[in-house]
C-alpha cells in the first residue's frame, strides 16, 4: 500500500494502465455533465421479475407437454386414422340383394346397377380451402350451389356423408374424369330395385331405400350409401335378402389421389324368396277389385285370398296401390309428400291394417259360438218379422226398435245364414223374450277364439290387430255403461267393433277347413342360387294357431248355412260359378249417413275347399252388390286355371 498526499490507492491484481485511469476521469466528467453521476452501467434484475419470466416459461413448457400427451395418448389413433386415410380406406363393397319370385318362379324384381358420390368431410375444418375447390367441382359437375353442399356437409352427422346418388351416366363420366381432383370423395358402386309389377305387388314386396341414422346404428356393416328394406317383404326378410358385404382397401398416394384397390373379400349375394303367391292371380285380384271400386264411385278396397288347408297367402291386395319403383329413381321430397298425404292413402296396406266393422260377416261366428254354448238348436224356429221391439228396463214406457233389412219370416240357423236375418242373430246374439242369447262376454270370448283380437303373424310388416269392445272397454273409454242394444249392434257386426280383413279370411279357413286357424304365410322357401341347382334354405311348414275350439258338427251347420246362400240367398250371384262356392255377404254402416262398407267372404270348392276369398270395398254409396262382383270374377278366374 502506498501513501500519498492526496490519493489513496488501493492495490488491485494486475496493473492500471495510464490511460485508463484518464478515460475513467473523462467518463466522469461527461456524467456530471448529463446527470448521469449517480448511475451504474449495471442494473441489478428485481428477484420477482427473474421468478416471473420462469414461471411463464415453465408453464409455456406444461403447455406444450401436456398438448403432445394428448394428442399421442388420447387422440393418436384417431390421428394415426385420419393419415392412414390419405393413404388407405377400407370400403365395403355392397352385395348383390336375392331375387323374388312367384310360386312359378317367375322374377319379381331385378337388381340394376347405381352409383353413389360420397365424401368424407373431416378435412373440411382441417383445409378449408382445399376442400373448397373439391365443393366447387362437384356442384358445377351436379349443378348445384355450392354453399348447399358445403351446408350438407356441415349438417351431417356422420364424417362420410352422401352427396348424389343413382348417379346418371351422362355426370357419371364427368365425374370419374375429375375424380383425382377429389381426394376426400370416392364413386361407390350399388344397385337399385326394379319392380316388375309396380302397383300390383307394392304392398307385399315393399320396397328399399338408403339407409338412416337409426338403421346405420342398429345393423352391423351397412354404410350410408347402402339400401335397407323400408317396408313390406324387403323389410321382413332384410337379413337373408341382403347378403354379406365384401371388403376393399382403396389405396390413394400422400396427395389422397387414389392409385387402386385392393379386394380383401368378395361380396355374397343374398339369398332369393319363392311366394306362394302367382303373379297372374295376383293382377286378376287387383283389376278386378279396381275395377268394381271405380264402377261404383268408391275409392279404397281390399281383397285377401287363401289356402284354408295351409294358411298359405294366393293373393294380397290392398287398393289405391302405388309403384314402388318411384323409390329406386331418388323420389323428390315433394313428390314423396304428395303421395303421403293423398286422401286415399295408398301407401296403407288394407289388407292388414285397416281397421273395419264386419257387418253381417261376423254372422256365421255367432252361429258357431251359439252353436258351441248349446243355447239354441240348429232347428229352432224363430220367426223374423223385420223387426224386434225392447222394453227399457227402467221406463216401460220407453221402447226401443231394432230393424233388419227385410223381413224372412220363419227361419232357422242355416236360413238365417243364407238369407242374412238381423232378427235371428239379435236374438242369438243379445236374448229375447225366451230366447236366451250369447252375451258380450261370450261373443267377445269366440271371436277371440277365431283370432280377431290378436294379429296373424302374416309375414309382413305393419299388421294392426282388431278389437272387440266389452262393458270394461266403453266405461273406462266412454264413461258409459253397456246396454243391451250394444249387445245387439255388436251381434251383427256393428258397434265400435273392428276387424281386419285378413284377420276375417284367417276366421273364415277355420270354418272351411273344420276348425284349425292357420298362421298365414306369403314366403313359400328361401333358396340359395336359382334354377334346377337352387339350395334350399329355409321351408315354411303350415303352422296352426289353434285348433279344435269348435266342435265339427257345429261348423258343419255354420257351412251348410253359407252354402244356402249361394243356392238361394245373399250370394247367389256366385251360384252359376261351375264349382260349388260357401259364402256370406256383410254390410256394415259408417259414420257418413247413406255410405256402407261392403264385405263378401267365400270358399270353394264347397266339400274340399282350396280357396278362401274375402273382400272389402269402403264407403259404398247405398245398399248394393259392391264386393260379390269380385268374388265371382275371381274365383270364376281361378277355378279356370287350376
Amino acid at each position: 500500500m502506498f501513501l500519498h498526499n492526496k490519493y489513496k490507492i488501493k492495490e488491485m491484481s494486475g496493473e492500471i494502465e495510464t490511460n485508463e485511469v484518464f478515460l475513467d476521469t473523462l467518463a466522469k466528467i461527461n456524467e456530471e455533465k448529463l446527470g448521469l453521476s449517480e448511475k451504474k452501467f449495471e442494473v441489478k434484475i428485481k428477484e420477482k421479475l427473474i421468478y416471473s419470466i420462469f414461471a411463464i416459461f415453465f408453464i409455456f413448457c406444461l403447455i406444450v407437454f401436456g398438448k403432445t400427451f394428448y394428442l399421442q395418448v388420447f387422440n393418436g389413433n384417431k390421428l394415426h386414422g385420419i393419415a392412414q386415410n390419405n393413404m388407405a380406406k377400407i370400403g365395403l363393397i355392397s352385395p348383390q340383394r336375392g331375387i323374388i319370385y312367384d310360386s312359378k318362379l317367375k322374377k319379381l324384381v331385378l337388381n340394376a346397377p347405381a352409383f353413389d358420390l360420397v365424401c368424407d368431410k373431416r378435412n373440411l375444418s382441417l383445409y378449408p380451402l382445399e376442400y373448397a375447390k373439391e365443393i366447387d367441382i362437384i356442384a358445377k359437375i351436379f349443378e348445384l350451389q355450392p354453399a348447399a353442399i358445403t351446408q350438407q356437409l356441415q349438417n351431417a352427422e356422420e364424417s362420410e356423408v352422401l352427396i348424389s346418388q343413382n348417379i346418371t351416366q351422362e355426370k357419371l363420366l364427368i365425374l370419374e374424369t375429375n375424380i383425382n381432383n377429389l381426394p376426400d370423395c370416392q364413386i361407390e358402386k350399388n344397385t337399385t330395385r326394379n319392380y316388375i309389377t309396380g302397383p300390383i305387388f307394392s304392398h307385399i314386396l315393399g320396397y328399399t331405400g338408403k339407409t338412416n341414422k337409426e338403421e346405420l346404428q342398429n345393423n352391423y356393416n351397412y354404410t350410408i350409401s347402402d339400401y335397407i328394406g323400408k317396408i313390406g317383404l324387403e323389410k321382413y326378410y332384410e337379413q337373408f335378402l341382403r347378403g354379406t358385404p365384401g371388403q376393399v382397401e382403396v389405396i390413394k398416394n400422400a396427395s389422397g389421389i387414389k392409385k387402386g384397390d385392393k379386394i380383401l373379400s368378395e361380396p355374397t349375394s343374398g339369398y332369393n324368396l319363392v311366394l306362394h303367391i302367382d303373379t297372374d292371380f295376383q293382377k286378376k285380384v287387383y283389376d278386378s277389385l279396381e275395377k268394381s271400386i271405380k264402377n261404383i264411385g268408391a275409392k279404397k278396397g281390399a281383397a285377401v285370398a287363401l289356402n284354408p288347408k295351409t294358411g298359405a297367402i294366393l293373393a294380397l291386395v290392398s287398393y289405391p296401390a302405388y309403384d314402388n319403383n318411384i323409390f329406386s329413381s331418388s323420389i323428390s321430397k315433394e313428390d314423396f309428400n304428395k303421395i303421403q298425404n293423398d286422401p286415399n292413402q295408398p301407401f296403407f296396406n288394407r289388407a292388414i291394417s285397416a281397421q273395419y266393422p264386419t257387418g253381417s260377416t261376423i254372422k256365421p261366428f255367432i252361429a258357431a259360438g251359439a252353436l258351441q254354448e248349446k243355447i239354441i238348436s240348429e232347428d229352432k224356429i224363430i220367426n223374423d218379422p223385420g223387426y224386434i221391439l225392447v222394453q227399457s228396463k227402467y221406463d216401460p214406457e220407453v221402447v226401443y226398435r231394432f230393424g233388419g233389412v227385410e223381413p224372412h219370416g220363419l227361419v232357422d240357423m242355416r236360413e238365417a245364414l243364407a238369407v242374412s236375418s238381423n232378427i235371428y242373430f239379435y236374438t242369438v246374439g243379445g236374448g229375447y223374450k225366451d230366447q236366451q242369447g250369447l252375451g258380450p262376454t261370450r261373443i267377445k270370448k269366440y271371436l277371440d277364439l277365431f283370432g280377431w283380437e290378436e294379429k296373424t303373424g302374416i309375414d309382413l310388416t305393419g299388421e294392426f290387430k282388431g278389437f272387440v269392445p266389452d262393458a270394461e272397454w266403453k266405461k273406462k273409454n266412454k264413461n258409459e255403461a253397456w246396454w243391451d242394444g250394444d249387445t245387439y249392434n255388436l251381434s251383427i257386426g256393428q258397434s265400435d267393433l273392428q276387424v281386419t280383413p285378413l284377420q276375417v279370411a284367417l276366421a273364415y279357413s277355420a270354418i272351411a277347413n273344420g276348425g284349425s286357424l292357420y298362421k298365414p304365410q306369403i314366403v313359400q322357401k328361401i333358396i340359395d342360387g336359382s334354377g334346377e341347382n337352387a339350395k334350399t334354405i329355409q321351408e315354411f311348414e303350415p303352422e296352426i294357431i289353434r285348433s279344435n275350439f269348435i266342435d265339427q258338427e257345429n261348423l258343419k251347420v255354420v257351412r251348410e248355412g253359407m252354402r244356402d246362400g249361394v243356392l238361394h240367398g245373399s250370394s247367389k250371384m256366385l251360384s252359376s260359378i261351375p264349382v260349388s262356392i260357401a259364402g256370406k255377404t256383410g254390410t256394415a254402416e259408417t259414420n257418413k249417413p247413406g255410405y256402407f262398407n261392403t264385405w263378401s267372404s267365400n270358399f270353394a270348392p264347397y266339400d274340399d275347399p282350396e280357396i278362401v276369398f274375402v273382400t272389402t270395398i269402403e264407403g259404398v254409396q247405398g245398399l248394393r252388390a259392391a264386393t260379390l262382383p269380385v268374388a265371382y270374377d275371381v274365383l270364376q278366374w281361378y277355378f279356370a286355371h287350376h
